[in-house]
């Protein structure tokens, strides 16, 4: 989990295939009307999320079979939406994404082809509440990519 631009897509995917998983990206459920919103700089409240938590929740954290992997990038910025999606039940691990909106705002900056915009990025972090250490781990964005997914296989395997 993390704000836009933390990397949670690139480590998620790296982490899948280090772990033989599946691989999940929360951005790929939002309805369409979801997506027009942030294309248009309009942040999504609660309501918006609410039937996008639901879908993930459905079709991927239910859906996975006992004993099998699978990993989700969410944004997950509140603790009910972690909550929703079963973060401290039904063996869902949580890894939070931190970095300074510095580094956020210059990667975003950099990014091409995502409706996410660097505009909104000041509303994710206005909203984020930051995990509490029992709902997972939490690591620093400036690690690399290979860093970060070595750290989180240590760390919760």
């Amino acid at each position: 989990m993390g704000v836009a631009g933390s990397g949670k897509s690139t480590v998620g995917a790296r982490l899948a295939a280090r772990l033989n998983a599946k691989f999940f990206d929360a951005d790929d459920y939002h309805p369409s009307a979801n997506v027009a919103k942030m294309r248009a700089g309009i942040p999504l409240d609660d309501a918006d999320r609410e039937p996008w938590l639901a879908r993930l929740r459905q079709e991927v954290i239910d859906a996975t079979p006992e004993g099998n992997c699978t990993v989700l990038v969410c944004s997950a910025l509140k603790k009910i939406y972690r909550q929703r999606l079963g973060v401290g039940s039904h063996d869902v691990q949580l890894v939070y994404l931190q970095g300074t909106a510095t580094l956020l705002t210059e990667r975003l900056r950099n990014r091409q082809g995502h409706f996410m915009r660097v505009g909104m990025l000041e509303s994710q972090l206005a909203v984020l509440e930051e995990p509490l250490p029992e709902e997972g781990i939490t690591l620093q964005i400036e690690l690399g990519v290979d860093e970060l997914v070595e750290e989180i296989v240590q760390r919760l395997w």
